[in-house]
């Protein structure tokens, strides 16, 4: 099957370039009265932990003495976690680690059972959790390799809107977006999970 020649491209291009100077369309005013403004105080943390587990994202609501605990409950004993250098170190007590210092290579994150990072910040009425490899986060390879993405998110971390985490986010640093477990539906329309990411996301609502 081929597609339209050239000349019936352009034919085609003409008409349709005559029909709107004859009839322009009217100017459409777009509204921009996003909610711009940084936040004073945390954004809603409620709406944050639905829109997370929408995703299919495991939500753990816990304190932050819990942290340590809770990521050797969910990776299991024997379990070897990859993290930042620069994590804080309470935040692995009783857990089998491997920092990031000198860099790992793709296979010895691959063979990694589990990544362990902080973030930026989280939008609520996304879902959305940012990581911008700022403290507690590492370098974008950490948290698209390994299968399994443990992350940490402070309440003061979340804001509600996605304009919002812009004002907040620095636009020179390496941003990642993450929206629950790595996922497509591209061949026939079948979830596939695990595909671009981590087929695995727990997040630690501290």
């Amino acid at each position: 099957m081929t597609g339209p020649t050239p000349e019936a491209r352009a034919a085609v291009l003409g008409r349709v370039r005559a029909a709107l100077a004859s009839a322009p369309p009217e100017a459409v005013a777009v509204p921009r009265n996003y909610h711009r403004e940084t936040l004073s105080g945390a954004g809603n943390v409620e709406r944050f932990a639905e829109t997370v587990a929408e995703y299919r994202a495991r939500v753990h609501r816990i304190e932050v003495h819990a942290i340590a605990s809770t990521v050797l409950e969910l990776v299991g004993p024997g379990a070897t976690v990859v993290i930042p250098a620069d994590l804080p170190i309470e935040w692995v007590a009783g857990v089998t680690t491997v920092a990031d210092t000198p860099a790992l290579s793709v296979e010895q994150l691959d063979r990694a059972d589990a990544v362990l990072t902080g973030c930026a910040l989280g939008i609520a009425a996304t879902g959305t959790i940012v990581l911008d490899a700022g403290p507690g986060q590492g370098r974008r390879a950490l948290t698209l390799v390994p299968d399994h993405h443990v992350c940490v998110v402070r309440t003061d971390q979340i804001v509600d809107t996605v304009p919002q985490a812009f004002a907040e986010l620095a636009p020179t640093r390496p941003l990642t977006f993450i929206s629950g477990p790595s996922a497509t539906s591209d061949i026939e329309l079948q979830r596939v999970e695990g595909v671009h990411g981590p087929r695995t996301l727990d997040v630690l609502i501290v």
